[in-house]
């Protein structure tokens, strides 16, 4: 007997929605039954798209009985008004990072599907890269000894026409920010996922390219609980984009990943483990160069939380400590000065 699968709605149809209705599809325990979009004209393409009933309206939307899941792909600061709606409506939540693009609407999101009882998971999908996860296996089992410096560099390149295609691109109500929040928020949750909580942030972002009310260029220094040092570049102005790095130095060696690959091993005593690198893809130029089969793994997780009644991989708590950093990040530019991220 086929096992039921759980039923998946996607609010927002723009590129990314692509990627989780592949996902969705591609998973054994879930499938694709509704879509979301902004106008009528967006939701008939978005019919013909994905060969599921859209909807301009999302009341319309959640009123469907059908929908067990719904997944938030719109704008980086449109996410909280459908995810209140959707915990309202008992559905549970898989949303795009970030979480939001402020700390107040971050915590009313978070509280409103803790409030309903429904799951709260956030997209943070190279957090399932292989070398990732062989490299976090290293540091939990203690092979890097006490951490010492983490540093995550996102030097990547936008064109114009990037942030000219969408209203909402680089701007502060629709964005939250620009590189850093946008674009370098993948990396820098992996930063925290492995250096723990930052007590305190210095940084700088400027616009320097591309004509827009966020940041195109940024550098941070963080100060961590454990007494780690941290450091961040981000840009979306470097041209012509390098491959993301995540470069993690413990007492007993170092580990060097490059768009999610094991580019350097160091560590004391112990070999790297073959590793399949043909997961990944990175964003240093284009933005959907990444594989589908990441989001998969999100979907796949966010069907056990709810059939185990566990949390998903990353929750909302998760999301929301790399928003505050990011923030912090651009208080401390705008009155330089060095920012307690413990209050």
């Amino acid at each position: 007997m086929e096992k039921k699968k759980l039923r998946f709605g996607i609010i927002g149809t723009g590129a990314i929605a692509g990627m989780h209705a592949k996902a969705i599809e591609a998973c054994e325990g879930s499938e694709l039954v509704g879509v979301c979009s902004s106008s009528v004209d967006r939701a008939k393409l978005a019919e013909e798209k994905f060969s599921v009933p859209a909807y301009s309206s999302v009341k319309e939307f959640l009123a469907n009985g059908n929908i067990d899941v719904v997944a938030i792909c719109t704008h980086s600061g449109n996410h909280l008004e459908p995810a209140l709606e959707a915990a309202k409506a008992g559905k549970h939540i898989l949303l795009e990072k970030p979480i939001e693009v402020s700390l107040a609407r971050a915590d009313e999101l978070i509280a409103a599907c803790e409030e309903a009882g429904v799951k709260l998971g956030v997209i943070f999908q190279n957090r399932l890269k292989p070398g990732y996860l062989h490299l976090k296996k290293a540091v939990k089992e203690g092979h890097l000894g006490k951490l010492l410096l983490g540093t995550a560099a996102i030097n990547w390149y936008r064109d114009p026409d990037y942030y000219n295609s969408s209203a909402w691109k680089g701007t502060i109500s629709g964005d939250g920010g620009a590189a850093l929040i946008n674009q370098g928020v993948h990396t820098i949750d992996l930063l925290l996922d492995i250096m723990g909580q930052p007590n305190s942030v210095f940084g700088q972002v400027r616009t320097m390219v591309h004509d827009i009310e966020g940041e195109d260029l940024g550098v941070a220094v963080v100060n961590f609980e454990s007494g780690a040092l941290g450091t961040i570049t981000g840009g979306t102005s470097l041209y012509p984009g390098s491959p993301e790095r995540l470069e993690i130095y413990g007492e007993k060696g170092n580990v060097v990943l490059e768009a999610g690959e094991i580019t350097t091993w160091n560590v004391k005593g112990l070999k790297p483990e073959s590793v399949d690198n043909k997961i990944g893809g990175s964003g240093a130029s284009d933005p959907m160069a990444i594989d589908y089969r990441l989001h998969l793994g999100q979907v796949q997780d966010m069907v056990d939380a709810i059939l185990e009644g566990k949390d998903p991989m990353v929750t909302g708590g998760d999301a929301r400590r790399s928003l505050a950093l990011i923030l912090g990040i651009y208080h401390s530019s705008r009155e330089n000065l060095m920012i307690d991220l413990t209050k």
